[in-house]
């Protein structure tokens, strides 16, 4: 038996220490925060819109629902791509702390707002925060967790999202039905959202600063790629670039950059253009069949969200099973018939939680996880995060106008199925792009 052979028959897990856990917990706990976030505005953001439109901007509400997510991605995209560079010069763990922070206070300040434009400048700081977080976790796992385990561990840290869009959909569910304050209870989403400011002081105990990246700026290794370092680029000897253009100088990480945000576009826009308005379709759906109102939203949210979860926590595994390149193609495949299927449904709605199910699997499961686990191992430690912020952040710069149109989209058709199987054609770049970028299941995590 070969010494390759041995080290294949040892569990992946077999090199992991309380150390390696503890980073994955304290970042997954950064995720969970976002996820719960992101989700308490999906499905509460119509009994929201109820309490702070006027009467006359409650004449088109899709159009204000369109809007304020744009805006919350909006603030997303360029939060994500300043705490990705910031997280390259001033360490992940203090980005990290911050981002949490800030995210807690202003989603807890949105549920004192009191017109739509408040509702809207506060969505917007807290996209900011938002941003910032992801970057920075995703970079402490890669660059922390060894080799073998690095995509399971990127995959679990994903799951967080998915965890905490869980947690908002049973809150959802539970003041649905209960309505402690009537038409307002949808303030209580938000301010449950404050509660993670506690977390920033479990994040600055637990946490070590990243080594690798430590260590790469000691020894001045600025290049992008490993391909720019053996070709001389950005040498050690030479001042820092920042880290922005630095992704952009070199001629392959450039091309890594725009071809994976393509991508990226093709996932967020699938997600709040098109996922987001399933709650929304699944009510519709049950008034059709002349089912209570109010109940099969909720329980859709439920079991979309357990799907999502599924699929983070299986897509390191299966990543590493087919290779990058195939599990891209799966994902985005996946995607576009499912949600071609979820939004040409008109049947049984207990047959429609399984298409939720599955539509949680690969629209937010697969679909995110993609970029946690592929994105790391394309760029250096020195421009990893702003790198992987740019391709998941600065999609949202582009992505952040498809909410809004799908809100103009919805009103024009007078639903949400058409708008909804309209943009979700877009899914159909991720059938394109992989054949274009390297293949990196195996290969260890450039320095």
């Amino acid at each position: 038996m070969t010494v390759a052979t041995t080290r294949a028959s040892v569990p992946w897990y077999a090199d992991l220490t309380a150390k390696h856990w503890r980073v994955l917990l304290g970042s997954y706990l950064g995720w969970v925060f976002d996820g719960y976030e992101a989700y308490a505005l999906v499905v509460a953001l119509p009994m929201a819109l109820k309490s702070v439109l006027t009467p006359e901007q409650l004449a088109t509400p899709a159009y204000y629902a369109g809007s304020a997510i744009g805006i919350t991605l909006l603030g997303w995209g360029i939060g994500g791509l300043l705490g990705g560079i910031a997280a390259d010069y001033i360490g992940r763990k203090r980005m990290m702390m911050l981002s949490v922070f800030c995210y807690a206070l202003f989603t807890g300040l949105t549920a004192f707002a009191g017109s739509f434009l408040s509702l809207a400048v506060l969505r917007f700081i807290t996209g900011l925060a938002i941003g910032s977080e992801w970057s920075t976790g995703i970079a402490l796992v890669a660059e922390t967790w060894p080799d073998r385990a690095r995509p399971k561990g990127c995959g679990f840290l994903q799951s967080g999202f998915g965890g905490g869009a869980l947690l908002a959909a049973l809150a959802w569910f539970i003041l649905s039905q209960t309505n402690p304050l009537g038409a307002e209870s949808w303030r209580i989403m938000f301010a449950l959202g404050a509660l993670p400011a506690f977390a920033v002081l479990y994040l600055r105990r637990a946490l070590d600063e990243s080594e690798r990246w430590i260590n790469a700026v000691k020894q001045h290794k600025w290049a992008a790629t490993e391909q720019g370092a053996a070709g001389g680029a950005a040498p050690r000897a030479s001042g820092r670039p920042f880290t922005l253009a630095e992704i952009f100088r070199e001629p392959e990480s450039r091309r890594r950059v725009l071809l994976l945000t393509l991508m990226s576009i093709a996932t967020t826009v699938g997600w709040w253009a098109v996922s987001s308005w399933l709650q929304l379709y699944t009510e519709q759906l049950a008034k059709e069949l002349g089912l209570p109102a109010g109940i099969w939203g909720p329980r859709m949210g439920l079991i979309y969200n357990t799907g999502a979860i599924l699929g983070y926590l299986l897509s390191g595994f299966v990543a590493d099973a087919m290779g990058r390149r195939k599990f891209l193609l799966m994902t985005f495949l996946g995607s576009l018939i499912i949600s071609f299927v979820a939004y040409s449904w008109h049947g049984d709605m207990h047959a429609f939680m399984g298409i939720a199910f599955l539509n949680g699997m690969f629209t937010l499961g697969f679909a995110y996880s993609w970029m946690a686990i592929y994105l790391v191992e394309l760029f250096t430690s020195t421009v990893r995060a702003t790198a992987a912020s740019f391709i998941f952040n600065g999609a949202r710069l582009i992505a952040w106008i498809f909410p809004i149109i799908a809100g103009s989209l919805v009103t024009r058709f007078g639903g949400v199925a058409n708008a909804a199987m309209i943009l979700a054609s877009i899914y159909v770049i991720g059938l394109i792009v992989p054949w274009f970028v390297p293949e990196t299941s195996g290969h260890s995590l450039p320095e």
